[in-house]
């Protein structure tokens, strides 16, 4: 059975490509006093508690969860569009640019040009489903602010595995939004 397999055992959360990795516990970044005043004040600020381990640990089910949402909306869309795109060049480079009637090469431009706008506009509206979700952008706010929390205890000496908690930075879509639902996990939801 391979780690993308196996279950999860306490404390242990999906990373980045469904690596299973252990949670830090939060009086590891308590220990650090400047994290732990970042943790204080990014918990005021996104009201939540940076130094609750079953929080946190919730938090990082939910941005993998987030992270799969956003990389499989790209792949459905992503892998089509570069097939289409490349097709139409190929086209382009076999037949198109060989007819010697404009007309029949301006039809094909304008057709070709409205598949191009289609994958456009199938992208922005992906992409605002995406990044537009307040309670995903939520997620993705405490979770940056979680990064640096951990990154500030590691610069201060903490032991924590190298570039824990094993996610990106936010540079877009992580806007905190206080009026938010809070997401919930997928088997917290079947409970109910």
């Amino acid at each position: 059975m391979s780690e993308e397999d196996r279950e999860l055992g306490p404390g242990e959360y999906r990373a980045r490509a469904g690596i299973i990795r252990k949670m830090v516990p939060g009086e590891v970044l308590a220990s650090v006093p400047a994290a732990r005043e970042l943790a204080e004040s990014e918990g005021r600020r996104l009201q939540f508690d940076f130094l609750d381990d079953a929080a946190v640990l919730k938090l990082l089910h939910l941005r993998y969860l987030d992270q799969e949402k956003m990389r499989s909306g790209g792949m459905r869309l992503g892998l089509p569009s570069a097939f289409v795109l490349m097709g139409l060049f190929v086209y382009w480079g076999a037949y198109v640019q060989y007819w010697e009637s404009s007309k029949s090469q301006s039809a094909y431009y304008a057709a070709a040009g409205a598949v191009v706008g289609v994958i456009v506009l199938l992208y922005v509206v992906s992409l605002r489903r995406h990044w537009g979700d307040r309670p995903r952008q939520k997620v993705r706010a405490r979770s940056a602010a979680y990064r640096e929390i951990a990154h500030a205890a590691a610069r201060q000496g903490a032991e924590l595995p190298e570039f824990y908690p094993h996610y990106g930075p936010y540079p877009f879509a992580a806007n905190f939004y206080a009026d938010a639902a809070d997401l919930e996990l997928p088997s917290e939801a079947g409970e109910r």
